[in-house]
């Protein structure tokens, strides 16, 4: 498991982590599936940046050190390409015509909350000297402005009316994964991680078998469909 550089949590972190977002986003074709789940990643992050500002998180240190240490996570794979398993299948297939927009999506968001977003909760609470159980209400605001942000995605990234038929590919695709499940299995696995933390090559193994588990989610995901 790859560990993040020390850094010191302030709302400058957070304003870089979205200007590099900004700037994949200017650089990358508009229907490449990167360039479709760092459109969704970053209106998330805008959003949590905004609730910050408001105020809305009681711990604002404990808030931007989880975000900024899950969204390094995502940025080092879209900049320097050096992937884990669990983004791999987006990578291949992220110019492929016959995967739409939505599942490019769901792809990116299966492997940042399913894998990365619980090494990051690792990362935060190494870095914060806290226990998982401190971050919890961090995480679980950040899985809310996620959850909120779902159905605007869904409706946005939506083909056609065509795809509320039953028979459409891409429902049965829609119906296979939940961001909810996928959150509770990722605080799971956090959990796990910093439990075996004194264990390395246990946590090392744990790891391995998360990311690779995550990476088999997306390919289903990625599936090509019919027009």
């Amino acid at each position: 498991m790859a560990q993040l550089e020390h850094f010191t949590p302030s709302v400058y972190a957070m304003d870089t982590v979205v200007l590099r977002m900004r700037a994949l986003a200017a650089a990358l074709p508009e229907r490449d599936g990167i360039a479709v789940f760092n459109r969704v990643y970053l209106a998330v992050t805008e959003e949590i940046d905004r609730r910050l500002d408001a105020g809305e998180f009681a711990d604002t240190e404990a808030a931007i050190t989880l975000d900024v240490r899950f969204a390094e996570r995502y940025l080092n794979v879209a900049e320097e390409g050096w992937p884990p398993a669990c983004w791999r299948p987006l990578l291949q297939f992220r110019r492929h015509p016959g995967v739409r927009p939505l599942q490019f999506a769901l792809a990116g968001i299966n492997a940042h909350i399913g894998h990365d977003l619980a090494l990051a909760v690792v990362d935060a609470c190494r870095t914060l000297g806290c226990e998982p159980a401190d971050l919890e209400d961090e995480f679980d605001r950040v899985g809310d402005v996620l959850v909120s942000l779902e159905e605007r995605i869904r409706e946005d990234l939506m083909p056609g009316p065509d795809v509320l038929q039953i028979a459409d590919p891409l429902t049965h695709l829609l119906g296979s994964w939940s961001l909810e499940r996928a959150r509770e299995a990722t605080w799971s696995a956090a959990r796990a991680l910093w439990a075996l933390r004194g264990l390395p090559d246990l946590a090392e193994e744990f790891g391995q078998r998360l990311d690779g588990a995550v990476g088999f989610a997306g390919r289903m995901l990625l599936t090509p469909l019919p027009d």
